[in-house]
């Protein structure tokens, strides 16, 4: 604990007027000190860690492995198979596929998935619900509130339930891909999905260490080690240790994150691969300021609202996926897996309910939460080639089933007339006798599934390819409501076709245009106890897609049209149920560019217009635009990279993001304001094994809103902070 108030003591000064290079040698020797927690994460990891090791080299055994890791700095263009579940060339995928390659995570000094987003066209943040899960819309659709967007994890969807905050210790590489993918993946949203591609064991030892301090009280250390446990069998290992306050009173956090994994080759045909993750976080929920007749800037963006008293949220979860790879013959391969996530989530917060007409004494209530869940799901998969006649044909074809359990119990207490729980939101006083929660909510709800899937890419000539895929799921689902002694279930059934076509106009350059149907399950019933239709939504996309010779620049031009239907509405008959009345659309044009310009210089650069709103609904007015949806939002990074007179490596560079304005609730009743953010980075190899990196975010200070949920839960979005990593390979 004496080195938790410490480190941040230097830090503190930030905030004072002291000149930058005293500001940098503060966190210089904060880092330092951070160092110390290096000693909890190496401890016996450092006897596999050989003379020469090099986190970027390549396996030397015979065995066929991936490279990943912190290699040479490179530009930022990356290829993905995460479209289509095959290796295929990313100018003969007819969606627009954006990578976020490990260079650009380390760049923005990433250890959130949330510190990327901005950094790609068309994804928006969304209500994280006071920082306890991940939550971004994308295309202008974000998914359901408990699962938020459709996850997944090296090739399987890994958010059903809950999912806390990524970390990205042990994240290689994150593929956003654009428009439906249920045709190949299940249920998921029509805007889009993230892939998380993480890194893989390798027959080379090494090892990374990254040590960190930044403003706000932060400091974090992490380790990556890599290599063999035997002729057949390597290893890898990722873990992270962190504790950071925030910019927001009351709000500090901690986290743990474990991620090992084993790669084993028993024969030339075959590897067997298991990876886990194990992730502990505890942090009080926060849910940010209010908006005073609709202006939210009226107080500090410093302000908590809640009680420091009600202790942390604390959420564990973990991961599990075992995965078996064999060529059958020729040209055909087999993949099967199985994965398990299991997780908790309890504590108590205290959360506005409403203000006062004096706009001065805000009521709150105080909820206890004690959710579960447990998510299992096998997929087996064969693909492979085949001609006929003079057409090529790359088939893919597979069966998963899945199984979730979700329990959510809530105790609530919401007193108002009489002894309200409030606050005055402009002198808070805090320590007031909290009142009692009691039962609010109890539900289980049971999730199982499975889906047969195949598809077919086909090769026309050489100029002309096509890519063909369906998708036939049954689901059931059934919701037992403990309080009111009742149970609703859904049985369904959903088909998911898929469309697009490629033309190369050369080796360069192509044009595409696809079409796909998506589907997502509705949960619950509506009054007279009958399940909901899932959500469906159609889409189609037209695009142009660049890649230069030697596949130094690449850059994607996008237009999109999203319909969805069968949105949960509420029942104008009945305020207490819903009703699947809802039509949502979303069109727009999308830019990414990225890439290494010259010698010197990379660039990452995106630019989006995005027309979200209410079609039909029960509630709205046709043409309310969705929450948190900005309509226009782009993003530069560039960084000019030489060597010094030693021949060591350094690097410097910057860049902004632009968020427009959007509504601040579904109403639209008030807006967040656009803003513009600026950062700089900096690197530079003091040693052969040693490197020094520099981040600051929002550069000028500027005060924004990062996302809303209504005039009393708004998120402010960070305030400017630095940043120090020393990166030492052993």
């Amino acid at each position: 604990m004496r080195l938790a108030r410490s480190i941040p003591g230097a830090l503190r000064r930030y905030s004072q007027p002291v000149s930058p290079v005293n500001h940098l040698t503060s966190i210089a020797t904060a880092t330092c000190r951070a160092g110390l927690l290096g000693a909890l994460l190496l401890g016996h990891l450092s006897a596999h860690a050989g003379p020469g090791a090099s986190a970027d080299g390549v396996g030397t055994g015979t065995h066929k492995v991936v490279v990943t890791g912190d290699g040479q700095r490179s530009a930022y263009l990356q290829s993905s198979s995460s479209a289509t579940r095959t290796e295929t060339p990313v100018l003969e995928v007819p969606q627009s596929v954006q990578t976020v390659p490990r260079q650009l995570i380390d760049d923005l000094g990433a250890t959130r998935l949330d510190d990327v987003l901005l950094h790609v066209s068309g994804v928006a943040k969304q209500n994280d619900f006071g920082g306890i899960w991940d939550n971004y819309a994308i295309r202008g659709f974000a998914g359901s509130e408990n699962g938020g967007m459709n996850v997944l994890w090296n090739g399987v969807t890994s958010n059903r339930g809950y999912a806390p905050p990524r970390d990205m210790a042990n994240v290689e590489s994150v593929d956003f891909l654009k428009g439906p993918v249920s045709a190949a993946y299940g249920s998921s949203e029509p805007g889009g999905t993230i892939s998380l591609v993480t890194k893989k064991p390798r027959f080379r030892r090494a090892m990374v260490v990254d040590l960190s301090a930044a403003t706000h009280d932060a400091y974090r250390a992490a380790i990556d080690s890599t290599g063999p446990l035997g002729k057949q069998l390597a290893y890898r290992l990722n873990a992270a240790i962190e504790q950071r306050h925030s910019m927001r009173e009351h709000i500090r956090s901690s986290r743990r994150f474990l991620a090992p994994a084993l790669s084993w080759f028993p024969g030339e045909e075959t590897a067997i691969h298991y990876e886990a993750e194990f992730l502990q976080q505890a942090a009080p929920m926060d849910r940010g300021v209010i908006a005073i007749d609709g202006d939210p800037g009226v107080l500090p963006a410093s302000r908590f609202l809640g009680e420091p008293g009600d202790g942390d949220m604390t959420m564990s979860n973990q991961n599990h996926l075992l995965t078996i790879e064999h060529r059958i013959a020729g040209h055909w391969h087999l993949r099967a897996g199985v994965f398990h996530k299991s997780g908790k989530l309890d504590g108590y917060s205290t959360e506005a309910s409403s203000l006062h007409a004096d706009n001065s004494e805000l009521w709150r209530q105080r909820r206890l939460r004690d959710f579960a869940w447990r998510d299992n799901s096998l997929q087996v998969m064969v693909s492979g080639r085949l001609q006929t006649g003079r057409i090529q044909h790359e088939v893919l074809a597979g069966i998963d089933a899945n199984t979730l359990r979700l329990d959510q119990r809530m105790l609530r207490a919401n007193p108002r007339s009489g002894a309200p729980y409030a606050i005055e939101i402009h002198a808070p006083i805090y320590g007031q006798p909290a009142p009692i929660p009691s039962a609010h909510t109890h539900t289980s709800e049971h999730q199982t599934g499975i889906g047969l899937f195949l598809q077919d890419q086909i090769s026309l000539g050489p100029h002309w390819k096509l890519l063909a895929g369906a998708r036939a799921d049954s689901f059931r689902s059934t919701l037992r409501e403990y309080r009111a002694g009742m149970t609703s279930r859904q049985d369904r059934n959903a088909y998911s076709p898929r469309l697009g076509l490629i033309r190369l106009i050369s080796p360069t350059l192509s044009v595409y245009v696809s079409g796909a149907r998506s589907f997502r399950p509705n949960a619950g019933s509506d009054a007279d106890g009958e399940a909901f239709s899932p959500e469906t939504a159609r889409a189609g996309e037209l695009g142009l897609k660049f890649q230069s010779t030697g596949k130094r620049i690449g850059a994607t031009l996008a237009a999109f049209d999203i319909t969805k239907q069968n949105v949960l509405t509420i029942d104008p008959d009945n305020p207490g149920f819903s009703v699947p009345a809802g039509e949502i659309r979303s069109k727009g044009v999308e830019f990414d560019m990225n890439g290494r310009l010259s010698r010197f210089w990379r660039v990452t650069a995106n630019l989006a217009y995005t027309d979200a709103a209410v079609v039909r609904d029960g509630r709205l007015r046709a043409g309310s635009r969705l929450i948190n949806i900005p309509d226009t939002a782009g993003s530069l990074l560039a960084v000019f990279e030489a060597s010094d007179a030693r021949g060591a490596p350094f690097g410097a560079g910057g860049g902004f993001s632009y968020v427009g304005a959007r509504s601040g609730d579904q109403s639209g009743s008030f807006q967040l304001p656009a803003y513009t953010t600026a950062r700089a980075l900096a690197y530079w190899q003091l040693a052969p094994r040693t490197t020094l990196s520099l981040e600051i975010h929002n550069l000028f200070d500027r005060r924004h809103y990062a996302s809303s949920y209504d005039s009393l839960w708004i998120m402010p979005g960070k305030a400017r902070a630095t940043s120090l990593t020393l990166k030492i390979k052993l």
